[in-house]
């Protein structure tokens, strides 16, 4: 497959997952268990629409694990990378088009992802976030990631039952959501996480002062998983 019908593959599906998943919390009012669902059949959705074209990564963390493991080449992945951040940025601007039309003001966290008390307020305390400082939501983003990552490279190992990939990859994004709604907003994928913060709007919490961290713990936890599944996985020779 060319790389021009992969990246238009990965723009569409981390559209699709920005749309659906940052569009369900925005305007869904179904809680965290409904965002969380909603990203993981997003992600299912996606793995099976366009997976044969281009794996389905729809997150620069997820490319940045499979170079590590070697699957893919460093100009592939910044390719993806490429493709991955464009598609959030216009699922993010159709979701502000549909906020503004539907008369809703200002932006506020717009789905954003952040931490500590500065964040917890600005996502309103009633709404069940909790105050994590910026380490333990690094250990966070990094540790899920890492958890995603594995399920990921053991799911389209060649070796395994990659039928199956795309439900156990949606059901670990589910879970994640699960855990660290509260926390952080969940991100574990760094498009996502840019495509909400510069739309979001709010004068007592920075969305881009705190993106570094939605950015860095996941590569690292990315990368952490793409070698340790070298150890637990070796290729026979």
């Amino acid at each position: 497959m060319k790389i021009c019908n992969k990246m238009l593959a990965e723009g569409f599906g981390t559209f699709v997952l920005v749309l659906g998943g940052c569009g369900t919390a925005l305007f869904g009012h179904v809680g965290f268990l409904g965002v969380a669902l909603a990203f993981g059949l997003t992600v299912i959705a996606m793995a099976y629409g366009i997976g044969h074209v281009s794996g389905a990564h729809l997150n620069p963390a997820v490319s940045f694990g499979v170079w590590v493991n070697g699957r893919m080449s460093f100009k592939e992945m910044l390719c993806y990378w490429c493709a991955q951040i464009i598609g959030a940025i216009i699922a993010g601007a159709v979701l502000l088009a549909v906020w503004k039309a539907a008369g809703m003001g200002s932006t506020g966290v717009f789905a954003a992802n952040g931490f500590g008390v500065d964040f917890q307020v600005a996502a309103g305390v009633e709404a069940g976030y909790m105050n994590v400082g910026w380490a333990g939501a690094f250990i966070v983003e990094a540790v899920l990631t890492f958890v995603f990552l594995m399920v990921i490279l053991g799911a389209t190992d060649e070796r395994s039952n990659t039928k199956a990939a795309g439900l156990a990859i949606g059901l670990t994004l589910t879970l994640i959501h699960l855990v660290s709604i509260p926390l952080t907003n969940t991100s574990v994928n760094p498009a996502r996480s840019i495509s909400q913060a510069i739309f979001s709007d709010c004068t007592t919490w920075s969305a881009c002062g705190q993106l570094w961290l939605f950015i860095v713990a996941p590569l690292v936890g990315a990368a952490v998983a793409g070698l340790f599944y070298k150890c637990v996985a070796p290729k026979e020779k």
